[in-house]
């Protein structure tokens, strides 16, 4: 499923905050009124971004359409390679998940403490989002660009989600328990933010892809690495130097930090062979006694037909 997102769709909205109230704080926030130059530096050093605002999009960078982090709190806004930028989500983030119905579908119960990256910017907090603001971008693509969720590798699980008003329901954008590719539709001239949550502390790399049809026809794409260094305690020198293993397209998201839940499934709960191994092989094993049945069967008629010449 494709989920879509109209020009500046958060301007004016409210913004979501995880209390035990469980309601979304209404908020007009002139930071999501912004425009790109195009003459921003492109800087490729290693930085670690832990307060203010951020987002990733697509630019040109030597003709080549690029997914980059456009970091607003640099001075000046400065754009920066994905490999050589690390966003730390520090402890001031830590949010308890509410006891509340509308956010069952969160990755933690009732009570718990998780990481948020949130909707509505918080000092000492990143505040990671999108944009398809660069004004070659603009020109270039057709209608919009889609983000696509590849694969999450971490200790956790991480769902991003927005909430728009003070009654409006949670929508689920990203989900690393949702079996991949996740989609997102994102219209030319686009600023959003939404909340990301991660259920455990620890290094997180988020394979995203960016791609768009452009007004000549051609089409145009490229995939990242975000890197997430969730807690105090995370090295963010662990985060740069994690290396991304990679989540085939199709297949469904693993229980992070559960590989051996994950064996268990394949191999049966009770550590002998799967039922879809047992089915595949008594399907085998029909196969075998029919092709010897009709075997026996065209061999015996051969020899009656013999007797009787």
């Amino acid at each position: 499923m494709t989920r879509r997102f109209r020009t500046v769709s958060l301007l004016g909205a409210g913004v979501l905050t995880l209390t035990t109230s469980a309601g979304a704080v209404a908020a007009d926030d002139p930071s999501l009124d912004q425009e790109i130059d195009a003459d921003q530096p492109i800087a490729t050093e290693q930085a670690v971004l832990s307060d203010g605002h951020v987002d990733i999009g697509p630019r040109y960078v030597d003709g080549e359409w690029t997914l980059l982090v456009h970091d607003d709190h640099a001075e000046p806004p400065t754009w920066r390679t994905m490999p050589n930028t690390v966003f730390q989500v520090s402890d001031a983030s830590l949010t308890t998940v509410p006891d509340n119905a509308d956010y069952a579908f969160l990755p933690a119960a009732p009570g718990t403490d998780v990481h948020v990256v949130p909707q509505a910017q918080q000092p000492g907090v990143i505040w990671v989002g999108w944009n398809t603001q660069d004004p070659t971008v603009m020109d270039t693509i057709d209608r919009g660009a889609t983000l696509t969720l590849r694969g999450v590798e971490g200790p956790g699980d991480v769902v991003m989600f927005l909430q728009s008003g003070t009654l409006g329901e949670p929508e689920i954008l990203w989900d690393s328990r949702e079996a991949y590719p996740q989609d997102i539709w994102v219209e030319v001239n686009t600023h959003t933010h939404a909340n990301w949550v991660f259920s455990e502390p620890g290094v997180y790399l988020v394979e995203v892809e960016v791609s768009a049809v452009l007004v000549s026809g051609e089409t145009e794409s490229d995939t990242e690495v975000l890197r997430f260094a969730v807690g105090d305690a995370t090295s963010t020198d662990d985060a740069f130097a994690a290396q991304y293993a990679g989540a085939a397209a199709g297949d469904a998201a693993p229980d992070a930090g559960s590989s051996p839940a994950a064996a268990v499934d394949q191999a049966g709960d009770d550590g002998g062979p799967a039922p879809v191994l047992l089915a595949v092989a008594g399907a085998a094993v029909v196969l075998v006694v029919v092709l010897v049945v009709v075997v026996m069967r065209g061999r015996s008629a051969r020899r009656r037909a013999q007797a009787a010449l």
